[in-house]
């Protein structure tokens, strides 16, 4: 039996949270919950979206499932996300992006893989306010030392990218690769622009590719990939990409099989790994059992598959895959030709196919 940490979240978190409890206690797969609160429920009950018990829990069971959560705009609080990350070092975010029969879709069969560096970039939150001292003397120095003018009505945001997490990451892409019997890893840059951040992180790739010469390797602009994406798209396989990077692209590629609705993720490091829908948090539709618990029973699968379960992984995939291929019960993200179903009514069809298989 395999302990995991469970967070609800907030908004449709706590819909899409049960839905997937239920498909994976049908499994019968011996998970054991340790159910944590985070976001809004915690910030009422602690004062923190993100009390340390729930870092606690993690470090302890190495494993968790989470729903999304909100992070309150003018708070002064962090994402909850980010810092997840940042306090496991999970520095690789996994997002497949896998077309399933019976998904609307402009294109027949796709299966791309976003791998995303999920530690640093425009994502570590280096930023200096509008107005700020600490900018005011930021933007003196870089003035007089470098020439570099910045308006006085400027917020900066600080981009680092270091050779140790472009190594890591990079070598995760091409073993994830190999393992999975991926034929190439594409890396993702604006290297022409940002010379030495995105410029550093694709000469580091490049010298790495040289050691996985059994895996194929391109190196292309990311506004041409985002082009290839919308145009061929069945060209692309394994996309490495820096934090805010792949953030967007990984949602484009989730838009290309049908939505974030079916677009599970996962975050994983040396240690830790945490399971999520790629989804936000929803509050305008909270409650209303219109959420699509796909997402976070798809990231159950990957978690599976995790904890050294594939059977019982593949068990709840192909279930998923029989009720979308069915139509017969389709939230309303994913276009039904009539009334859409209830998070519930999906959440049953899949525990009926398990029942039934």
């Amino acid at each position: 039996m395999a302990k995991v940490t469970l967070i609800p979240g907030d908004g449709i978190g706590p819909e899409v949270a049960e839905a997937t409890r239920r498909a994976v206690d049908a499994v019968d797969a011996g998970i054991e919950w340790d159910v944590h609160e985070a976001g809004a429920p915690a910030i009422e009950s602690y004062g923190t979206p993100l009390p340390d018990h729930v870092l606690e829990s993690i470090k302890t069971n190495k494993v968790a499932l989470k729903g999304p959560v909100t992070t309150p705009v003018g708070t002064g609080f962090r994402s909850i996300n980010v810092a997840l990350r940042q306090e496991l070092d999970l520095y690789a975010s996994v997002r497949p992006c896998r077309l399933y029969a019976g998904v609307p879709s402009r294109f027949e069969a796709l299966d791309i893989v976003v791998v995303r560096e999920n530690t640093e970039d425009l994502y570590e939150g280096i930023e200096f306010e509008r107005g700020s001292k600490e900018l005011a003397k930021l933007r003196g120095y870089l003035n007089y030392v470098h020439g570099f003018p910045i308006a006085k009505d400027a917020g900066v945001s600080v981009k680092p990218i270091s050779i140790t997490a472009t190594r890591d990451i990079v070598c995760f892409a091409f073993d994830y690769a190999k393992e999975h019997r991926r034929r190439k890893v594409t890396l993702g840059h604006k290297a022409n622009i940002m010379r030495f951040s995105d410029g550093l992180w694709l000469e580091t790739a490049e010298k790495l590719a040289e050691d996985y010469r059994d895996v194929g390797f391109e190196a292309i602009q990311v506004d041409e990939l985002a082009m290839w994406l919308a145009w061929h798209p069945q060209e692309l396989d394994v996309i490495v990409l820096s934090n805010l990077y792949g953030d967007i692209i990984s949602d484009l590629c989730a838009g290309l099989v049908g939505g974030l609705g079916v677009a599970p993720g996962m975050n994983l490091g040396h240690e830790y790994a945490v399971f999520e829908p790629t989804h936000g948090s929803a509050p305008d539709i909270a409650g209303q059992q219109m959420a699509n618990p796909i997402a976070m029973i798809l990231s159950a699968v990957l978690m599976l598959r995790h904890l050294g379960q594939p059977a019982d992984a593949d068990r709840l995939e192909r279930a998923v895959a029989g009720v979308l291929a069915e139509g017969k019960h389709r939230t309303a993200d994913l276009r039904p030709a009539g009334p859409p179903a209830k998070t519930d009514e999906v959440t049953d069809a899949i525990v009926a196919q398990l029942d039934a298989g």
